[in-house]
Order: C-alpha cells, then sequence, then structure tokens
C-alpha cells in the first residue's frame, strides 16, 4: 500500500511539473473514506472548488469522473478531462451536480454567411440541467439548433438590432432582458447530452460589409448587465449545471450485484435514471452537504438517549415525552426540539424554516399531529406534490422522510424516525441506542420499500415510551370490551381466553358465563347468513370478472378500429416516443372523474374538451370527439402525428391520446384563458380587455408559430384551419396554436397539394375554395382574417346595420375604398395607437387578403413585418433616441386611377373593379355561411 501512494505521489509531482493536472485512466471504481481522500486528494483547483467523485489526481476520482487543473493560467483553471469545458465548481450539497461554462465566441466575417457549431458531454453519464437556456446575443442572426443524439429540431431564434450593429449596449438598455432586440433564447428539453446549431445572418448587406461579434453560451438564469461596455457583460456570462450519473452499470439492480464495483456507500441510496446508469443519494434522514459516494457518507450526528434533569415535559396541556424536548440538552437530537409559546402552544420548525402548531406526540406509533401550517408559501405546488408522492425523491430533504399523510384540510401527521441507520446497525452502538425500555422493539421505518431510518415501539401487550428506561408497561387487556368472548386472564405481555361450558354463553355486560339457550339457533342462523354472503359474493366477483372481460375485447377492438397500431408507429417513426404517450381510458376517466359534466370547459360541433388532473398532478386539456366517423378518426391520427413532431412555445404541446373508447381523445397541455375569440368577441363590452400592445403581441406569437410550421419544423406544415377560435391564451395571455386535426404535412420541395377543401367559413382562402390547391398562402389569408378581428374586433362573419350576415373580409376592404377606416377600427386601438401604427397593420392586412395567393407575402414575412412594427413601437414607449430604420410596406399589385384614396393613401389605392370582384367571392362566403363545415 505505501509503495502504491508513493507512486501516486510522484505521477503527481510530474503532472504538476507539466503544468496541468489531471487523469485520464486514473479513476477508481471502490468507495474511498474521507479520511483518504483529505489526505491525499486536492479538493481546489485555483477558485474552483470540487468534491467526490469528482478529483484531479490518480485514485481521487471515480472513474468517468476526471477533472484537469490547468497551472498555467492564473488563478489556475480547472477543465472536465481533457477537453476545453471550464469547471467553475460541484454543487456543495448535490454531489451529482457540476456546474461548467458552455460558451461559443464567434466573428461573424464579410462573405461568410452560416456558422456551424457544436458541444457534446465529454463522458457517458452527463446531462445538461433541464432548466438550461441556450442565449445568443448579436445583431441580425437567427439560430437553428439541434439535438446531438437525435439529430431532432430543439427550436430556433432570431435577434434584430435597430440602431448601431456593434453598439449591443443600446440595444439591450431598451428592455433590459433577452426579448429579441439583440438578444434570444431557446429552451433546452430535458436529458440532452449534446447540440449542434447553425448560425445565419439575416442582414445581407451587413453579412457583406463588416464583421460583427456573436456570442452563444448557456446559462440557467442570466441577467444582463447593461452598465458597462460591450465587451464588459459579453464576458460576464452565465453558467449551466451537469448532472452526472454512473455509466458502469445501465441500474442499480445491476450495480448491487457487483458489489465490487458498486458506488453507493453505506446509508445511501440508489436511483435508476430514465437514459441509463445510476446515482447515489443521502437520504433525507441526513444532514446537508452529505457525500453518498465516501465511507460513512451518510451517517448522522449520534444519538444522545440520556436526556439532563429537570426538562420540562408539557407545554400547556400537551405533554412532551422524551425523545423531544423544550430546552437544550432535554431531547435526544436537535430536530427533535420543539418550542412552547407565551400563549402554551407547541410549535414544531422544519429545516426549511417553516413552523407547525403541535396538537399531539406519540412517541409508540412514531407520530406527531400538526394544526394550521405556518409559512406555507415557502413551499411550492410542485415541492409539496413531491413529497406526498415520490418518497425517491431526491429533492425531497425537508423534515425527516417527509412522510406527510394529510388527514384534513389544516391537520396532518408527521411521521418520524431517529436516525438514519437500520435496527441492526443500531444495536451494535450500544451508547446511542434509542430503544431504552426492557419491553421494546426496533422497527424499521421504510416507504415504498426505501430505507429512512429506525424507530422504536413498545413490544405486543405493553404501552407507553419506549425512548426511556421502564418507559413500557404492560396492557391489562382484560379491562377493555370485546377482548375475550369469556373469562378473562391477564398476564405481563399478553393475556388467556378461556370458554364457558357446553350450555353457557358469555355475558359481555356480566363479565361472565350464563346459561344459553338460543345457541343453536343463533349457529343456524349464523351459518345460513354467511352461506348466502358467501354466495352473493362470489356471484358478484364472477360478474365482475366476467364484465372486465368483455370491457377489455371491446377496448381492444376499439384500439384496432382507431388505427392504434398506425399510430403506434407514427409516433415511432417520427422519433416522439418519449414525448408522446398513449394512455389508457382507466387513467383518463379517473383523471376527468369518468367524464363529469363540471370538468367540460369547451367544445363544439365536433367535439368536447375536458379538464383533468393526471395521476402525476398535471393539469390536462382532454379532447373527446362527439362522432366516431371515419374522417374524424383520419383527423385525430392525423392531429397525433403532426403535433408529435413540433417543438414551439406557441403551439400546444401533445402529451398523448386514448384510443380505448369509441371514439378516440387527445390529451394536451392545459391552456387556462380559454381562446381569443371569447376574450375578443363574449365581452364586447367589458373595457380593459386586450390593449393594443397585447394585440401586437398576440398577432406576432401566433404568425411566428405558423411561420415555424411551414419554415422550421421537420416537415413543412399546412394548417388549413387558421382561426381565433384556435388560439388559445394561457394567464399571462401567451398565445398557443392548437387543433392540427385538418392540417397536411407536405414535403419540403412541394409547394401546395390539391386536396378536399377543409375550413371555417370567414377565414377560409377564396382560392384554395375554388380550386382545392391548398398552399402555404393560404394560412396567411385565413391570418389575416384573426388581423382584422383584432383590429375592429368584429366576428369573421357578422350582422350588419341592416341585420344581414356580412363577411368581415369584405367589409374591411369596403370600408378602405371609402376612406372610413378609423371608422371601423375598435375604440380602444383609437385612443392607444397613433394613425400610424393602425396604417402599418391595414396595409399588412390587405396584402394578407389578396385573392391571389402568389401575391400574398410568405408567413416568415408576415412574422418580420409584425416585430418590426412591435419592435418600432417599444422604442417609442421608452423614448429610444436613436435610428429606428425603416421598413417598406408590402406593394400590393393594385391598378392606379383616379379614384379618391383611402386613409392608407401613402400605401395603396384600391380600384372599384379590384373591390366589386372581391365582394362576389366573399359574398359568396356569406350565403355559404350557414352550411355544416
Amino acid at each position: 500500500m505505501s509503495l502504491l501512494l508513493l507512486l501516486w505521489a510522484l505521477l503527481g509531482v510530474a503532472l504538476q511539473q507539466s503544468g496541468a493536472t489531471g487523469v485520464g485512466d486514473g479513476g477508481i471504481t471502490h468507495i474511498p473514506s474521507a479520511a483518504y481522500l483529505q489526505a491525499r486528494c486536492p479538493s481546489r483547483c485555483g477558485d474552483a472548488k470540487f468534491f467526490y467523485p469528482f478529483g484531479t489526481s490518480p485514485g481521487c476520482f471515480r472513474r468517468g469522473f476526471g477533472l484537469t487543473c490547468d497551472n498555467t493560467t492564473a488563478p489556475p483553471s480547472l477543465f472536465w478531462g481533457n477537453t476545453d469545458t471550464r469547471i467553475l465548481s460541484t454543487d456543495p450539497t448535490d454531489r451529482n451536480f457540476i456546474y461548467a461554462s458552455i460558451t461559443f465566441n464567434i466573428t461573424m466575417v464579410p462573405g461568410t454567411n452560416a456558422y456551424h457549431r457544436s458541444w457534446k458531454s465529454p463522458a457517458d453519464g452527463f446531462y445538461i440541467n433541464s432548466d438550461t437556456k441556450l442565449y445568443v446575443v448579436g445583431c441580425g442572426v437567427e439560430v437553428q439548433l439541434f439535438d446531438n443524439d437525435t439529430n431532432m429540431t430543439i427550436g430556433s431564434c432570431k435577434t434584430i438590432c435597430i440602431g448601431d450593429k456593434r453598439n449591443m449596449e443600446k440595444e439591450l438598455a431598451v428592455v433590459g432582458h433577452c426579448n429579441g432586440l439583440g438578444c434570444c433564447i431557446i429552451d433546452l428539453p430535458d436529458y440532452i447530452r449534446g447540440f449542434e446549431f447553425t448560425l445565419t445572418q439575416i442582414d445581407e448587406q451587413t453579412a457583406h460589409s463588416e464583421s460583427l461579434p456573436v456570442s452563444v453560451f448557456l446559462s440557467e438564469d442570466y441577467n444582463f448587465n447593461t452598465s458597462g461596455p460591450y465587451s464588459t457583460w459579453m464576458a460576464n456570462r452565465g453558467f449551466t449545471s451537469l448532472e452526472a450519473f454512473i455509466m458502469d452499470q445501465p441500474s442499480c439492480e445491476s450495480a448491487l450485484a457487483n458489489k465490487a464495483s458498486y458506488a453507493c456507500s453505506t446509508n445511501s441510496l440508489c436511483a435508476n435514471m430514465p437514459g441509463g446508469g445510476y446515482l447515489c443519494y443521502c437520504n433525507p434522514l441526513s444532514s446537508s452537504g452529505a457525500n453518498p459516494y465516501i465511507l460513512d457518507g451518510c451517517i448522522e450526528a449520534d444519538y444522545n438517549p440520556s436526556p439532563r434533569g429537570y426538562c420540562t415535559r408539557s407545554c400547556g396541556n400537551l405533554p412532551i415525552p422524551f425523545p423531544f424536548g423544550l430546552e437544550d440538552g432535554c431531547s435526544a437530537l436537535r430536530k427533535f426540539r420543539l418550542n412552547c409559546t407565551s400563549s402554551n402552544s407547541t410549535i414544531f420548525t422544519d429545516r426549511k424554516g417553516a413552523t407547525y402548531l403541535v396538537t399531539n406526540v406519540s412517541v409508540n406509533d412514531g407520530y406527531f399531529v400538526v394544526r394550521n401550517l405556518q409559512n406555507s408559501s415557502r413551499y411550492s405546488d410542485e415541492e409539496m406534490a413531491r413529497t406526498n408522492g415520490n418518497s425517491q425523491d431526491r429533492e425531497a430533504n425537508s423534515f425527516l422522510q417527509d412522510l406527510f399523510d394529510l388527514s384534513q384540510d389544516y391537520d396532518m401527521m408527521i411521521w418520524w424516525g431517529v436516525t438514519n441507520m437500520t435496527c441492526q446497525e443500531a444495536t451494535q452502538r450500544n451508547d446511542t441506542y434509542a430503544c431504552r425500555s426492557v419491553q421494546s422493539r426496533c422497527q424499521d421505518v421504510t416507504r415504498d420499500g426505501i430505507p429512512l431510518g429506525y424507530r422504536c415501539k413498545c413490544s405486543i401487550g405493553y404501552e407507553g415510551n419506549p425512548y426511556v428506561h421502564d418507559g413500557c408497561k404492560d396492557v391489562n387487556e382484560c379491562l377493555l370490551q370485546n377482548s375475550c368472548n369469556g373469562p378473562c386472564k391477564n398476564f405481563p405481555g399478553g393475556y388467556n381466553c378461556t370458554s364457558c361450558s357446553h350450555g353457557k354463553e358469555f355475558d359481555a355486560a356480566k363479565r361472565e358465563c350464563v346459561t344459553s339457550v338460543k345457541l343453536l339457533g343463533i349457529a343456524i342462523g349464523i351459518s345460513c347468513g354467511l352461506g348466502s354472503i358467501i354466495l352473493v359474493l362470489s356471484a358478484i366477483a364472477l360478474a365482475t370478472k366476467w364484465n372486465r372481460s368483455i370491457q377489455k375485447k371491446i377496448r381492444e377492438e376499439y384500439f384496432k378500429k382507431n388505427k392504434g397500431l398506425l399510430l403506434e408507429q407514427l409516433i415511432l417513426d417520427k422519433s416522439a416516443a418519449d414525448r408522446t404517450k398513449i394512455f389508457s381510458l382507466e387513467e383518463l376517466e379517473k383523471a376527468t372523474n369518468n367524464f363529469d359534466a363540471t370538468r367540460i370547459v369547451g367544445g363544439g360541433g365536433h367535439g368536447t374538451v375536458y379538464k383533468g388532473i393526471l395521476s402525476d398532478q398535471r393539469v390536462v386539456a382532454i379532447k373527446k370527439s362527439n362522432i366516431a366517423k371515419q374522417i374524424e378518426i383520419d383527423q385525430f391520427i392525423n392531429e397525433v402525428a403532426v403535433l408529435s413532431q413540433i417543438i414551439h412555445r406557441n403551439v400546444v404541446k401533445l402529451f398523448g391520446c386514448c384510443l380505448e373508447s369509441e371514439v378516440p381523445l387527445l390529451v394536451y397541455e392545459f391552456i387556462s384563458n380559454g381562446t381569443l375569440y371569447n376574450l375578443l368577441h363574449n365581452d364586447e363590452n367589458v373595457k380593459g380587455l386586450l390593449p393594443w400592445d397585447d394585440r401586437i403581441r398576440i398577432a406576432t406569437e401566433v404568425a411566428g408559430a405558423l411561420a415555424y410550421l411551414r419554415a422550421a419544423a421537420i416537415m413543412p406544415i399546412f394548417h388549413r384551419d387558421v382561426k381565433s377560435s384556435n388560439v388559445l391564451l394561457d394567464d399571462n395571455l401567451i398565445t398557443k396554436v392548437s387543433d392540427f386535426g385538418a392540417s397536411r404535412s407536405v414535403s419540403l420541395d412541394q409547394t401546395h397539394v390539391v386536396t378536399a377543401v377543409q375550413g371555417t367559413f370567414g377565414y377560409l382562402d377564396p382560392e384554395y375554395y375554388h380550386t382545392g390547391k391548398l398552399t402555404g398562402k393560404s394560412d396567411v389569408y385565413s391570418f389575416g382574417v384573426i388581423l382584422v378581428e383584432l383590429l375592429t374586433r368584429k366576428k369573421p362573419i357578422f350582422d350588419n346595420d341592416q341585420g344581414v350576415k356580412q363577411s368581415l373580409s369584405h367589409y374591411f376592404i369596403e370600408q378602405l375604398q371609402e376612406g372610413a377606416l378609423m371608422e371601423i377600427v375598435d375604440s380602444m386601438i383609437v385612443e392607444e395607437a397613433n394613425k400610424e401604427e393602425i396604417d402599418d397593420i391595414a396595409s399588412l392586412i390587405l396584402a394578407c387578403l389578396n385573392l391571389k395567393g402568389e401575391e400574398r407575402p410568405t408567413m416568415k414575412d408576415v412574422d418580420m413585418r409584425l416585430q418590426f412594427l412591435r419592435t418600432k413601437r417599444l422604442l417609442k414607449c421608452q423614448h429610444f433616441t436613436g435610428s429606428t430604420g425603416g421598413m417598406p410596406p408590402f406593394r400590393l399589385p393594385l391598378n392606379c386611377d383616379s379614384h379618391p384614396q383611402t386613409n392608407l393613401s401613402n400605401h395603396v389605392k384600391f380600384p372599384k373593379e379590384g373591390i366589386s370582384g372581391c365582394y362576389s367571392l366573399q359574398q359568396e362566403f356569406v350565403d355559404l355561411a350557414s352550411f355544416p363545415r
């Protein structure tokens, strides 16, 4: 052993003399002790501090967790193995996390428009934390982000700069955070091991004229500091955390079978990871900062079985038995310390500082009851859900094992243990063993099979306090009613019952045997009754089993009828199995209380939407069709296939579907604020709804989502049913585009498809309606109608002053011809927006509503236009004094003549014949509006 340590020391000296320390193959597979690590292993490199299983010297780190310390820099720098990924530190409270800086500084030079970069985890078992975001800081650039393992698109974002392209400080000073003006963000998915991205310049003129710096980096929470020059805050980027798993075995079960290389120390717990491998953690009884990877790393402070004398053992009317106490030295552990207030109320404070009013303490059964939860805001709903639901969650670290059983709204029982040792381990430590009464026994505390320590309990036939000498007293069972149906004799730890002699029965009131005259009749009656009960129960059991068998067969037939096998294949083919789940009907019935009518949150002619709560506490929306027609089943399959490949913050997220009912069910995220249609048209008399800024933002988000479907998704998608009732709004009025049942996926080289006409009158593209040719410009026309709704707050088909149904798109163009734009604009917009902004939006609407699809702008052009209008208004609101530039309006192919110009005279002229042609086509839509879709 001494020779081995000498060789390790010589190797460490040689590495330090070369300017860097670190080991490629010096990892160990056994569990070291704290004394060994402290004596032989460094734990700091410059300003970076790290803990085992990480290390820089041979024999000081777990295999696969080697770091390198570069001593040639001042101060020394810590890197991951032999890579250029810089490590800032490891987490002192969770040894499975490491903090790293992942940054790309790119100088975009003239003549090069596209740049490709990638990052991959240098070792198996390391994943980027799910709270991480990709930040892009630069002017006029667009980033497409992909998963390195699956090559799936993660997302995209782009930045714009209005003023000086190189002066980023001015751009960020407008809003103070990353919102697309000089900076944009992409959220990373869970458990990603690597990524690659493509960086391109949007402004071709700048790409050929000057060099611009761009910074791309990962961060969990990045706050911009624009008080200094650009180079200062560019250098002070955020950091991200990487979660490390042990990968020498695929699971805890296989790791336990190989004791020689098992990474988890005594008293630590093991958890399987979704992508394979496992990690170790101390159970919630451990103190903060415990290390599950070293010997005795999870052992807690010793238990004190002997309190000092003259301890107060009550607070008001509430007894405070040992091991609990009210003063120093009167409790066995610090966590058992309670407080008695001046009003004689007993207060318990957990490790997070939350306080509870204690109403009862039971040391024999191992629980106490608390009421009137204090400082409940310290716990989030998510944390309480974890605490109540999954004891294996590593973050459930508040008090002891955190076993909370809610008995009432304001009362709960807190079950506790002594220390984080098993009974076998505790009984070997006589000085600190908690069970002091002779008539007591040790009981291991577990939950869901996870060991959480031990507690003491009086032996059977005894009751009292097992934590003090002679605390457990014999129970006289003979004094208890119904203990014996005959004469009773008590003895320490138990009792004996004797039977009455033949012909007599026991009188419980007199507690003696008396003569019986009805025993035979009673016996016969009881026998007949029991026989009848057994027959009835057997019949019920058989009927239940038969019904379940029939229901199972019916659900299997529905699964096949609803093309379940095809849908499973589609999901697998699109590599979406980890995101899209096929639910059972039983799960959804439980989530919606058997589809209770009170759970209905929306619906129409084609189906009903229910609000549901899944077993993992997620709130979801469940879409149930009314009629099981084949065309609707095809639309259902289409909607699942489309949504399973979309990842966008403004597109409703699909969780899965159910195929075991007569009509298929869709399960997607619950959007709490209803639809844009309801907000615009169901509360028209309510003031203050949807200010101008919110309407511009909503339009921009919808346009961005539709542009993503057409240009950035894996397969281009035509929505085919764009309307305001398919635009959902959450609590913050963030938009979510929904209902992809009529959508069509096309190949990248396709510009159109010929298909049966589907859509909603008032939004339907006239060209698509008459020709059956579906293009990306069809969605542009429907989006133009939504813009008119936002501008005028009128329905797409509405009753005019004469009570005649009229198309909103035709009405809008007709009013523009007559120069009455400001008369039809919503009064709130007239108060908040200036005429230039209204003219700009009207110009954009005219471009979208062009009868010729080829002359309409693309959805990406519409998105860019709206972003420009929104940014220009934002700059005005912030009193921005720099040059705002400009963007020319869309040019429409209209004839110029002598007809009077409208309020948009600076942009467009309207020929009479063009308007009349539009009227005839739109009027045909009005006539057809009464027919079913």
